[in-house]
């Protein structure tokens, strides 16, 4: 069984998470810059099995699609090509940015760590796969 691993996907930066191999743990693993992350996914792709990804879905409360989708789905057009072998899934990322600022302030850190945004991306993305691997649970 390989890893499954989260995208929380900026136009400027994308968060990852990953699973342990057994698929029950989710943990933050990267922030990467959104022009590299094709090459930083071929670099974690021949190091680790990933069997499935996780694409978070921008949805606002009211049901609507985010700008950004657009970017999303161009984003999994290319990744569809360039891994073939790995399943992609969506999924609803609603909160998950509040969420992360949430807990990243519970969790003692400065102030200047708690607003770096790159944190931030990594939390959401890891929060995304913990939903995600709860959801397949139930």
């Amino acid at each position: 069984m390989g890893q499954i691993l989260a995208i929380d996907y900026g136009k400027a930066r994308c968060g990852i998470a990953a699973t342990d191999d057994m698929q029950i743990i989710a943990s933050g693993l990267e922030t990467v810059p959104t022009p590299s992350i094709i090459p930083f996914l071929k670099k974690y792709f021949s190091e680790n099995r990933v069997d499935d990804v996780v694409i978070g879905l921008p949805v606002d409360l009211k049901g609507n699609i985010s700008e950004v989708e657009k970017d999303i789905l161009k984003f999994i057009g290319i990744f569809e090509k360039e891994f073939p072998a790995v399943k992609v899934h969506r999924f609803d990322e609603r909160f998950t940015s509040k969420m992360a600022s949430f807990f990243i302030s519970q969790s003692g850190k400065s102030r200047k760590q708690r607003q770096e945004k790159g944190l931030i991306d990594k939390v959401s993305a890891t929060i995304i796969l913990q939903n995600f691997l709860e959801q397949r649970t139930r």
